[in-house]
């Protein structure tokens, strides 16, 4: 059972919350700070509710913010929910800054305290969770440039990394668009003897034919039209390093035959040169072709595919690598928001749930720019479906997250979490307007009645809200 703490110096309302939570809760009473210190230390709850009137200044606020400034140095991660009187309101908001969770004013309503409660744990849990794949993600990078995998087929592709790096071979990386193909070749060429040599990559399929030769091997000067001086290519570049040939599979038959010449006698002439020159490149190459199947067609030499594969890498699709969609969520969740400057904390259950459901044809690639989107767009601290591009927008999420009753759903509840009580009552509210005035075919006087106000106080809400309609009521 989880571990509430309740500070406050009231006996009426330990008692009330005690009786009103207990069967969910294991509950701490404390009525002062050193009481409160002691028991958050022994027990850590990841939740407490702090009145801020403690003796000894039960009138002031000196002590619940003492209070709570111990427990969010303590632990950062806590969930501190202070109650106040409405008269308290400043000192309410001063808490909220010091790094309060959210504030309630007094009277307690039991049912309220218990949805706040809720949505403070179940943050507690998101952010713990995310906290563990994130270090999750750390463990799985540490040593291979920022390839993150924990799935069986990703281990077998760390191992192979492993045994390749330091061995002169050349090695051919097979994989879907956007699995990840060139960090792998950088992860070799990072763990190898080659490491702090030039990593050289050039795209085959992105370079017109005509000029990729001179962008390989280089060209003499006068060697055509517009060549005015001698000009060294990415092979030279690489010299001592390694070339990285991505999507080697559209390259020309006739660039195949110069590249297995070098990788039989490690020898080039430049475009219009006739001298040989030696050097000492590694050759790794990619592709997302399937290369047996080019090999048939005759777009693919056999000679060289046997001569550039001595080693092949297949890297797995992300939708087959389970858990993995979440390490690298949480990955570019914790890089992005860093880099942007953002303060999010995490992914809601919604957005978790479309996350290992969607079948990501643009493999790690599409997930890293849907995060830095989210990133970017989020207005809470736990990115929501929508956020992700998921969901069209937040009113169509929202307007499911409710019943005809107004009631929230339990498990669409969550797509509320991250956000204050305050916030969550105004997202409600606006779904229930725009529910009510569907239901109503846009007529004023029928929403008003199935919301139960007045028309006026309608209006107010559809003005508070940015709603408007034209030519209904």
């Amino acid at each position: 059972m989880k571990s509430l703490l309740i500070v406050d110096d009231s006996p009426e309302i330990r008692k009330q919350l005690k009786w009103g939570l207990a069967k969910q809760y294991r509950i701490h009473l404390a009525e002062n700070v050193d009481e409160a210190l002691s028991l958050f230390e022994q027990f850590q709850p990841r939740v407490v509710t702090l009145d801020l009137g403690l003796p000894p200044d039960i009138d002031g606020a000196s002590e619940g913010l003492r209070c709570l400034e111990a427990m969010i140095k303590y632990s950062p991660g806590t969930k501190v929910i202070v109650l106040s009187g409405n008269e308290d309101h400043k000192n309410a908001l001063a808490a909220v800054d010091m790094g309060a969770y959210d504030f309630y004013h007094k009277p307690i309503d039991l049912n309220e305290i218990r949805i706040i409660l809720e949505r403070a744990f179940h943050l507690t849990e998101l952010e713990e969770e995310n906290q563990r794949l994130h270090l999750s993600a750390q463990q799985a990078t540490s040593d291979y440039s920022g390839i993150i995998g924990q799935c069986s087929p990703m281990l077998e592709v760390f191992s192979t990394i492993k045994k390749v790096a330091s061995i002169n071979v050349p090695v051919l990386i097979l994989g879907e668009s956007g699995t990840g193909k060139e960090v792998v070749a950088q992860a070799i060429h990072q763990r190898g003897i080659r490491q702090g040599k030039p990593f050289i990559p050039i795209n085959c399929g992105a370079i017109p034919e005509n000029l990729l030769e001179s962008e390989l091997f280089g060209h003499e000067k006068g060697s055509f039209t517009g060549a005015g001086s001698r000009v060294q290519g990415k092979v030279e570049f690489a010299e001592g390093g390694t070339l990285f040939l991505d999507e080697i599979g559209e390259m020309p038959l006739q660039l195949q035959v110069k590249i297995l010449r070098f990788l039989q006698e490690k020898v080039i002439q430049r475009v219009g040169g006739r001298e040989d020159i030696p050097l000492d490149t590694r050759i790794i190459a990619a592709t997302n072709a399937d290369i047996h199947q080019a090999i048939e067609a005759g777009g693919f030499r056999e000679d060289l595919y046997y001569r550039i594969g001595v080693i092949a890498i297949s890297l797995p699709p992300l939708r087959e690598r389970g858990d993995d969609i979440e390490l690298l969520a949480n990955y570019f969740l914790r890089r992005y928001s860093q880099e942007y400057g953002k303060k999010v904390r995490g992914f809601s259950a919604s957005a978790r749930a479309w996350l290992l459901k969607y079948d990501w044809p643009g493999n790690v690639r599409e997930l890293e720019n849907k995060l830095k989107r989210a990133i970017i767009m989020a207005e809470q601290p736990m990115i929501e479906a929508w956020d992700l591009g998921f969901e069209s927008n937040k009113e169509s999420t929202q307007t499911e997250a409710a019943d005809h009753s107004g009631n929230v759903t339990g498990s669409e509840f969550w797509s509320f979490a991250g956000l204050t009580l305050k916030e969550a009552r105004h997202q409600i509210e606006k779904t229930l307007l725009v529910r009510a005035l569907d239901d109503c075919d846009g007529n004023i006087q029928k929403a008003a009645e199935q919301l139960a106000v007045t028309r006026p106080t309608l209006y107010d809400l559809l003005k508070k809200h940015g709603l408007y309609l034209s030519g209904q009521g």
